[in-house]
């Protein structure tokens, strides 16, 4: 007997797939393994560790829990799409400069959360960011980066410094790193 394919549009990075997938296929594998989109992680598989989290319709969603057969028309937003080519966000210098980016397993996870929090109030109190920051697990520990990313990453946003050079950024970090 042959499986039946679901027939689903998504909107995936601002760019449109059409894409046949079986009934029972997680968006977490159809963004990882069709799409190539590696910042998807798997970490539990069970929605408890936020490792997975991505932006459908602006909305975190764990993609381990999620049916790509239900997302039909959907917008998603990996961490991969939240700047142009070339360019970092705002979000992402801000875990950086904050020292937030340690292992890295967990960090798309919160920066998508930072995104989808900073999205509906641009300037969130401390314990706002703790409870949206809550549902992502961080194996390293490293909280108190994260909730000074995002409150950075407010500041930026405030100033209209959404977008910053991926090349100026990779070099001055780089040259802190070598000693230069």
């Amino acid at each position: 007997m042959e499986e039946k394919l679901v027939k689903v549009n998504l909107k995936v990075n601002g760019k449109e797939y059409t894409l046949e997938v079986p009934p029972y296929e997680r968006l977490l594998d159809t963004l990882r393994y069709r799409l190539g989109l590696t910042s998807v992680k798997e970490g539990c598989g069970r929605g408890e560790c936020g490792t997975c989290i991505v932006l459908v319709n602006g909305n975190p969603r764990h993609s381990c829990l999620t049916l790509t057969a239900t997302l039909d028309g959907a917008e998603i937003t990996t961490l991969e799409g939240l700047a142009p080519e070339g360019k970092l966000h705002a979000i992402q210098v801000a875990f950086l400069e904050t020292r937030g980016v340690q292992c890295g397993f967990c960090t798309g996870g919160f920066m998508l959360m930072a995104k989808a929090l900073l999205d509906r109030n641009p300037d969130p109190s401390y314990e706002e960011i703790k409870e949206w920051l809550s549902s992502t697990l961080c194996r390293c520990g490293s909280y108190h980066y994260y909730f000074a990313a995002v409150k950075l990453a407010a500041k930026y946003l405030k100033e209209g410094k959404i977008y910053f050079d991926e090349k100026e950024i990779r070099n001055k970090y780089y040259m802190k790193v070598v000693g230069r």
